[in-house]
């Protein structure tokens, strides 16, 4: 059926625009909450949930005998997750490999994968089972201790969340990309979660620092060392985001006539085993690492990589320290505790915060599932009650039963029963007629009555319920802390040895690149010096914005519209294949801003900044550059006002153009030379605010450029020059209508 053919009340007259707009926050929304933030409660993502309730109904309990993994994804499939069973496949094959998640919540049975990034065998051939720990997340979900919802067909329910009894998103940490945000949370151990846990409870005001004495660091599946001082660790729990680095541990393994190998045991998280000797290889026959004659893998079930020293008078830390820098022996995690809270509101929390927010879960756990036995109780109780009052009365209940035409509602008459007790009592079994269950009767009702009255004591006093929650919690710690199997920690923490490595030990080769950037922030690099012509693919919806030329050596800076500079080094910027990475997985800068520019660091050089606001100041490039993934504030804005603009000083004049197109040049000594600040008024606005700014030669004229990219200059601009702060004038006649000096 054509457009034309339609009935009107089928057509919506609306903006492309307004549609296009509506339709993608949707799908963002839907990303973002059925995808890839985690719930902060249980820790999961919607397939992690639905498998594991799948699993359940399918009674596949620890100790069970295990069921086809294509049964369950079929499974979950069919009744909660109507998406691609390699999807699902790939989530449940994660949930089960040990170098993975800290605390495997599938036992797998059959190939899993393993740590040098081979792919598990198909569903047909593996099977699975629930571990310890996903029957603990599990427990009482049938004592109405969480809402449910309907599934996508309507036909059954599934849980919002699960009741969680350890801490599982602290525990195995989450990843994740949605649409403007993102999640990265490292496992942590468990021992040491329920220890802070316990101690939150007895001191609900307890602060990071003391947190931390109980839970240093993250604990990764793999091990490693994590070589972040505690000040930097303690900053990052403390805001949710943040990184920690960690590298391989190594021993030294003595030989004859006093050579030596290196022997690497563990590697850092999420680094794949073959992968990272193939980069070592590659820089050995390319002759990039000096110090190294030969790599060998010696693992088995365990990890071991033997690295062999081009002599036996080289330092092995020296030698360490040199493939630290060049390869994934030393590589960061970040940490960006975005989750969604209790009401689905995504929002980054710092390590209290995530603590906090799964306790309240336990207690509304606790508080549910004490309504439910209570109300199971009452139930029970009166028929309990009924059954008694028939005992007392045996022969007039038979008597009533054997003569009377409505039994029912003369024993309710009778004996003043309820309609429950009297339906029971008819219902009564003719054996349980017995002395021994009239015994029986009276000691449930005894235990039935205890229990009921320590239930509601439990949930007027806030007091008995966070001591019962401590006791869960320390039955977590007895079942899965330090004495049991996976309990023991597995990563440590150094300081960075101070190990000065040369240029030429490092030998890092001086190869040309061209550096490229999307509008939406994906970076990459190719090799040698392209042009900008040259055809250079994007995601659908991204297009071009930074192309330049730079080397593997060099140094780039980004400027953000939160004032803050951002270094990255161009060689371990992603390689030309593909789309690239989105750089703020390589720096934190925030979902609510945006890149200003991006350039090759030149020393000695000088910048000048300016705000949405109008004010700006000069600022050394060398002073810009930034050791930490959390940059340097060199411009301070607040309010509505950000970052607008960074142009390079070349030149003696300043060009400045607002939003309301009034251009002013003044001379560039009139703007101050400062280390950071909010700078000074360069231009006023009565509406909108700063468009543009450059710097230019008196001499030569101002230059720039119109949306086809011609050139157009501008030399005699007195009319146009005024102090700084004014409010400028109009541009000449031919000056591009962009609002752009570049």
């Amino acid at each position: 059926m054509t457009t034309a053919t339609l009935p009107k009340d089928h057509i919506i007259d609306e903006r492309l625009d307004e549609a296009l707009s509506t339709r993608y926050l949707s799908y963002a929304l839907s990303t973002i909450m059925n995808r890839a933030l985690p719930d902060v409660r249980d820790g999961l993502k919607p397939v992690h949930r639905r498998l594991l309730y799948a699993m359940l109904q399918l009674k596949l309990e620890p100790g069970a005998k295990f069921k086809k993994s294509a049964r369950v994804v079929g499974d979950v499939i069919g009744r909660f997750h109507p998406h691609g069973e390699l999807a699902i496949y790939d989530a449940l094959v994660r949930l089960a490999q040990d170098f993975s998640v800290r605390y495997p919540l599938i036992d797998g049975q059959g190939n899993f994968g393993n740590v040098d990034g081979d792919n598990a065998a198909a569903m047909r051939y593996t099977e699975a089972r629930l571990t310890a720990h996903a029957e603990s997340l599990l427990v009482s979900i049938s004592e109405d201790t969480v809402d449910f919802r309907e599934t996508y067909d309507g036909e059954e329910m599934e849980p919002i969340v699960l009741p969680g009894g350890f801490p599982n998103l602290l525990a195995n940490g989450a990843t994740g990309i949605a649409v403007g945000m993102a999640t990265s949370i490292p496992p942590h151990n468990i021992g040491e979660l329920c220890a802070a846990l316990l101690h939150l409870i007895k001191h609900p005001n307890a602060g990071i620092d003391k947190l931390m004495s109980f839970i240093p660091g993250p604990d990764f599946p793999t091990g490693g060392i994590i070589v972040d001082s505690m000040t930097e660790i303690r900053d990052s729990y403390a805001r949710g985001k943040g990184g920690f680095r960690i590298r391989a541990r190594w021993h030294r393994e003595e030989g004859a006539r006093g050579a030596y190998v290196v022997v690497v045991t563990e590697i850092p998280y999420q680094v794949q085993k073959s992968r990272l000797i193939e980069k070592i290889a590659d820089l050995v026959m390319s002759k990039k690492t000096p110090l190294l004659a030969d790599v060998r893998d010696e693992s088995d079930a365990e990890v071991r990589l033997v690295l062999e020293p081009k002599n036996r008078t080289i330092d092995a830390a020296v030698l360490m320290e040199s493939l630290f820098r060049q390869t994934d022996l030393e590589s960061r995690f970040s940490l960006n505790m975005n989750v969604l809270d209790a009401n689905q509101v995504p929002g980054v929390m710092s390590l209290r915060d995530v603590l906090n927010a799964y306790l309240a879960h336990r207690r509304e756990v606790l508080l549910r599932r004490s309504r439910y036995r209570l109300n199971k109780i009452n139930q029970r109780l009166e028929i309990v009650k009924g059954y008694l009052i028939a005992f007392l009365n045996l022969d007039e209940v038979i008597r009533i039963i054997r003569e009377e035409d409505r039994p029912k509602q003369d024993l309710m008459k009778a004996f003043k029963l309820t309609e429950v007790q009297a339906e029971a009592i008819l219902n009564l079994r003719l054996r349980s007629l017995r002395k021994l269950e009239e015994m029986e009767l009276k000691s449930e009702n005894r235990a039935l009555t205890k229990e009921k009255k320590e239930l509601n004591a439990l949930l007027k006093s806030d007091d008995l319920q966070w001591k019962h929650i401590s006791g869960e919690v320390r039955d977590a710690r007895k079942k899965f802390g330090e004495t049991s199997p996976l309990g023991k920690r597995r990563t440590s923490f150094e300081q960075l040895p101070e190990i000065h490595i040369t240029e030429d030990e490092l030998l890092l080769t001086r190869e040309p690149i061209t550096v490229i950037c999307s509008e939406k922030g994906w970076i990459r690099t190719l090799k040698g010096h392209c042009e900008p012509d040259q055809e250079v693919k994007y995601k659908e919806g991204d297009k071009a914005r930074f192309f330049f030329h730079a080397e593997t050596t060099d140094k780039l800076v980004l400027f953000g519209t939160n004032g803050r500079f951002y270094t990255l080094d161009a060689d371990k910027l992603p390689g030309g294949r593909g789309h690239g990475e989105p750089v703020r997985l390589m720096i934190d800068l925030g979902n609510d801003h945006e890149i200003v520019a991006l350039f090759k660091h030149q020393p000695g050089r000088r910048l000048l900044v300016a705000s949405s606001k109008g004010h700006g100041l000069q600022v050394d490039e060398d002073n810009v550059l930034a050791a930490k993934r959390g940059g340097k504030q060199i411009l301070n804005v607040s309010g509505d006002a950000e970052a607008q603009a960074c142009t390079f000083v070349d030149g003696d004049m300043v060009g400045v153009i607002g939003d309301n197109r009034k251009l002013l040049v003044f001379p560039l000594k009139e703007v101050p030379i400062m280390p950071r600040g909010r700078g000074v008024l360069l231009q006023r606005y009565r509406d909108g605010g700063l468009a543009d700014v450059t710097v230019y030669d008196r001499k030569q004229g101002l230059t720039c450029l119109d949306k086809g990219g011609r050139v157009h200059t501008f030399g005699d601009l007195r009319d146009w020059q005024g102090k700084r702060g004014n409010a400028g004038r109009l541009p000449p006649k031919g000056f591009p209508r962009r609002h752009r000096f570049h």
